[in-house]
């Protein structure tokens, strides 16, 4: 079936690389790429267009109207994380371009699926829902995928496996409140922390390195997008193709009234099911604390008016 994409920011480095890998991916029959910068946007079109002999891909630019009209909306306009800045530190600034973007692609497909991997990823998924008014299945954000993808490539070298034989994720916040569910953890059938190889091994620091691995990749050279690129390829794919994959992915939690990662079933409609691990008294409390956090900082911008 013909799938239309449609990338929002598309002149930006983390909106052309996403749009370069799906590209790559083959998952898309047409990709249009919408930004203010109108001549950016128009060379990123003609750079990907040089490319397209690797896929039967179609990269164009189009407008607001048209991206609302597509399968899937990827939204990565935003402010750029400046060096020391977190994650939350720019929801100010990015709640207020999200507003606009979304009313100016109104109204949707009704079936269209809203990706979001501007930062602070679980915010701002939690104010698309609200101003899109798409299902809250068809809104979901990047969260702790590539979290959790760098942990598995850390502990597949540790551990002398392929990467697709751990399952273990970060979830919660994809920020500095996120935690690894360590007790879930498992190598095949085998729970990880039973592993002889991970016997002394600082899981506190190794968290720490998987959280703070974007920081050290901004202080050096300004932004982080390979990573999210592939990232944001590999959901679209999973919808598109419907592969119904479990990925950790930020999306609305009604329980927690808020949106954060837990691994879901991806398929064609979106979220199809939520998958929660088991998690230990400690583990949880780390859940509520994440939870909370981005609780407070909903309650501070929610009713504050766009700037």
């Amino acid at each position: 079936m013909p799938a239309k994409i449609a990338i929002i920011g598309g002149a930006g480095s983390v909106g052309a690389t996403a749009a370069y890998a799906i590209l790559l991916r083959r998952c898309a029959s047409e990709l249009l790429l919408v930004d203010l910068d109108t001549e950016k946007c128009a060379a990123q079109v003609l750079d990907l267009s040089d490319a397209a002999f690797l896929s039967d891909t179609k990269v164009r630019m189009g407008t607001p109207k048209e991206a609302g009209q597509c399968d899937i909306v990827i939204i990565t306009a935003g402010a750029k994380q400046r060096p020391g800045e977190t994650r939350v530190d720019l929801i100010g600034r990015n709640r207020a371009i999200l507003s606009s973007v979304i009313e100016s692609m109104k109204p949707f497909k009704q079936s269209a699926i809203l990706l979001l991997i501007a930062n602070p990823v679980d915010v701002l998924t939690y104010f698309a829902q609200k101003l899109s008014g798409l299902p809250q299945s068809q809104v979901l954000g990047s969260g702790t995928y590539l979290d959790s993808a760098r942990l598995r490539s850390e502990l597949s070298s540790r551990l002398e496996v392929a990467e697709t034989a751990v399952h273990a994720y970060v979830l919660g916040e994809h920020g500095d409140s996120q935690f690894v569910a360590w007790s879930s953890a498992h190598v095949a059938n085998t729970p990880l922390l039973s592993l002889s190889a991970m016997k002394g091994v600082d899981k506190k620091k190794l968290a720490e390195d998987v959280k703070n691995k974007a920081y050290k990749i901004i202080e050096a050279k300004g932004a982080t997008y390979f990573g999210i690129g592939g990232v944001a390829a590999s959901i679209c794919e999973c919808i598109i193709f419907d592969l119904r994959h479990v990925r950790p992915l930020s999306h609305y939690i009604p329980e927690l009234n808020v949106c954060l990662s837990f691994p879901v079933v991806l398929g064609h409609s979106g979220v199809r099911q939520t998958l929660k691990p088991p998690l230990t008294e400690e583990e949880e409390e780390l859940l509520k604390k994440s939870a909370k956090e981005m609780r407070n900082v909903i309650e501070k911008y929610e009713l504050a008016p766009d700037q």
